[in-house]
């Protein structure tokens, strides 16, 4: 019996000493786990960063993918564009950058920033300009085009062929282009600039149409207009609306307005005639012109 008992009291000892380890093996093994888990959880994080970061380089890049940047020198006036290129044509420090597609036009120019030119600080000529001359484009040499910046000199712009096309005379020294020109320049500059120009056909260095947007005092300004006279479209429009009118005599009593005067006050202002269709500006030849204010007594209102 004694000899029982004291087989029952060893069993007892080992089964007393064994019983934790299987738990510190399991804590153990739990640890392990935790570690590796974390360890996983850090290179799947580190991965998630470098995508992020890879991402984000690739968004500084995405405007020019597709394009091959080129060096061009602000003044040269051959007049020849390479495809699917991008130039800075910024003058100096300033950054605007031109586009061109597959069959060498001009489509596109950006600039985050217009930095008006300062004579006080950079080169220019007499007339204001960086250059004497502009790019012989392919058009240009037509009795009717001007070499017209994308980007005045006045704005900036330099004078290779990436930052000129053939602009019809009126509108580009007098039309929908300069006055937008001169309203970026009273405002001191703009932000957010981006042109979007169109052609006919895949030939031409002729644009058929102009469309600019940019940020002017913190709002949003579109321009849109045709690569054409714009007396000629003024002449026809007004030919129009003169032919809906029962009067007949030249007095200016004679002329009907409704369709144009949209408040009704009488007068006439430039976004009411722009609205109808009638291009800037408006010269005292012209029948409308007794209708709007010429503030500076120029005889032209839009210039």
């Amino acid at each position: 019996m004694k000899h029982n008992w004291l087989i029952i009291l060893t069993i007892c000892i080992l089964v007393t000493g064994c019983s934790p380890q299987p738990q510190q093996d399991k804590q153990q093994t739990s640890t392990k786990q935790s570690e590796i888990a974390g360890s996983a959880a850090e290179v799947k994080s580190s991965s998630a960063k470098n995508q992020q970061a890879s991402e984000m380089a690739s968004g500084i890049d995405q405007p020019f993918k597709g394009y091959e940047k080129i060096v061009v020198d602000g003044g040269d006036m051959s007049g020849y564009r390479k495809a699917n290129v991008a130039v800075d044509i910024g003058f100096g420090d300033r950054e605007y950058w031109a586009f061109t597609n597959k069959y060498g036009q001009l489509v596109k120019v950006t600039a985050k920033e217009i930095i008006l030119q300062d004579d006080r600080t950079e080169a220019v000529t007499a007339n204001g300009r960086y250059y004497n001359d502009e790019a012989d484009v392919p058009g240009t040499e037509c009795a009717d085009m001007d070499k017209g910046h994308i980007i005045a000199d006045s704005l900036g712009g330099v004078s290779n062929a990436y930052n000129i096309t053939p602009q019809e005379s009126t509108l580009n020294r007098h039309g929908d282009q300069a006055y937008m020109e001169r309203v970026i320049r009273d405002a001191g500059g703009c932000t957010d600039f981006e042109a979007t120009i169109t052609y006919p056909d895949t030939t031409t260095e002729i644009p058929s149409h102009y469309h600019y947007t940019y940020r002017l005092k913190g709002n949003v300004v579109t321009d849109d207009f045709d690569n054409v006279n714009p007396d000629k479209v003024n002449k026809t429009i007004s030919e129009k609306t003169q032919s809906k009118s029962t009067q007949k005599s030249p007095s200016k009593e004679s002329h009907d307005i409704s369709s144009i005067d949209k408040n009704g006050d009488g007068q006439v202002t430039i976004a009411e005639a722009k609205a109808v269709g009638f291009k800037m500006p408006i010269t005292k030849e012209h029948w409308l012109y007794p209708y709007m204010d010429d503030r500076d007594g120029d005889g032209m209102v839009g210039e």
